[in-house]
């Protein structure tokens, strides 16, 4: 079970980072704000101050079709906000 699962790579999110040394992810729905600590200091060798967590509800969606009403839903997922200590970043783009 990993629990970071990718970053959030938006022009808000970049921003945040850029002003103010936020970094966002899309993380596992069971993880809590202390193994998504862990997990983010693991993996980027930073040292963290505060986690952020949002639970993102699923999107419903209706469709009107030949058979009838069909009626769906997205998957529920979770969103982690971490702030960095004072010097300290993590290069996103380095991998690609």
């Amino acid at each position: 079970m990993s629990i970071l699962i990718k970053p959030i790579i938006t022009e808000k999110a970049t921003m945040d980072s850029e002003l103010n040394n936020c970094y966002s992810f899309l993380v596992n729905t069971n993880a809590n704000k202390i193994e998504i600590k862990g997990a983010v200091e693991a993996a980027y060798g930073v040292s963290v101050e505060k986690v952020r967590t949002i639970n993102v509800r699923p999107n419903r969606r209706t469709r009107h079709t030949k058979t009838g009403i069909q009626v769906g839903k997205t998957n529920a997922t979770k969103k982690a906000i971490v702030q960095l200590a004072e010097g300290e970043t993590i290069d996103l783009y380095a991998n690609i």
